[in-house]
């Protein structure tokens, strides 16, 4: 075998076993156990996760930390430029979060205060269908997940959310620059999420990094006075679905019939 050839199948190997290697952290993400590691004896399981924002318990206060505890847990970058931005949970108004739903009775706290968004974990999700390489997926207990190593960057999930909860990296979100957060302060990086990369895109998960390892929600463990309700619907003596038989609840464009699986309680 000449040398040029030997070089090639060698570099092929290495190609081919990098690919088949995930990292620990992404695996726990996905609910796959790690070759070698540990059995998940504390990991945090349910069949239908979903969770309930309490909006008359959050103040402008509240509702920061829940953002900053997500973006830290998740080295997401900030940028001055709002086109360039990565949100996996933000504020918006009740005219954008509940278009169609406004009107001119609405009590002046709901119209005025801002609410708290991320990805809806639809039960029917879009996104998973318009997929080509099956970088989004849904786990079993519901969860839309994002394989960043699939992804291509083609944005047609974006395309196919109806709640622009999806953010397409422009820029290297690993350069030191960019985790900066809005106060201009340095953000050392989380060693214990994966780090992505310019071109692919990312959502909030549900912390399913967290839940494997046993931790609540970034932004519900932020949340001192239960403002954020998370848990298993299916569990009838879960705080999320006792929650959600004491309360009326709305959903985010119900009319699409993508059954989001964040309440709101009004």
């Amino acid at each position: 075998m000449d040398s040029t050839r030997r070089s090639f199948l060698k570099i092929l190997g290495v190609t081919a076993a990098g690919l088949t290697v995930r990292p620990s952290v992404e695996a726990l993400a996905m609910g796959v156990k790690p070759k070698g590691a540990a059995p998940f004896d504390n990991a945090l399981t349910a069949k239908r996760w979903a969770m309930a924002v309490d909006v008359g318990k959050f103040t402008g206060e509240t509702r920061k930390a829940a953002i900053e505890a997500c973006n830290k847990a998740h080295n997401i970058p900030h940028y001055e430029n709002h086109l360039h931005e990565i949100k996996w949970i933000w504020e918006e108004g009740y005219k954008h979060t509940f278009p169609g739903q406004e009107n001119e009775h609405l009590p002046a706290e709901i119209a005025r205060e801002p609410f708290l968004v991320l990805c809806n974990q639809c039960v029917n999700p879009p996104c998973v269908r318009v997929c080509p390489t099956q970088a989004t997926f849904q786990r079993p207990d519901g969860i839309v997940m994002m394989d960043y190593h699939r992804c291509i960057g083609c944005r047609f999930c974006m395309a196919g959310c109806p709640y622009g909860s999806r953010s397409f990296n422009w820029f290297d979100p690993r350069q030191q620059a960019s985790l900066k957060d809005a106060e201009g302060n340095f953000s050392p990086p989380n060693p214990e999420f994966p780090s992505r990369t310019k071109g692919v895109v990312e959502k909030c998960n549900f912390c399913a990094e967290r839940l494997a390892k046993g931790q609540m929600p970034a932004c519900v463990e932020a949340c001192k006075n239960n403002e954020l309700i998370f848990g298993d619907l299916d569990d009838h003596e879960s705080e999320v679905s006792k929650a959600l038989r004491k309360h009326f609840t709305i959903r985010r464009k119900p009319e699409l019939g993508t059954q989001p699986q964040i309440y709101y309680i009004i």
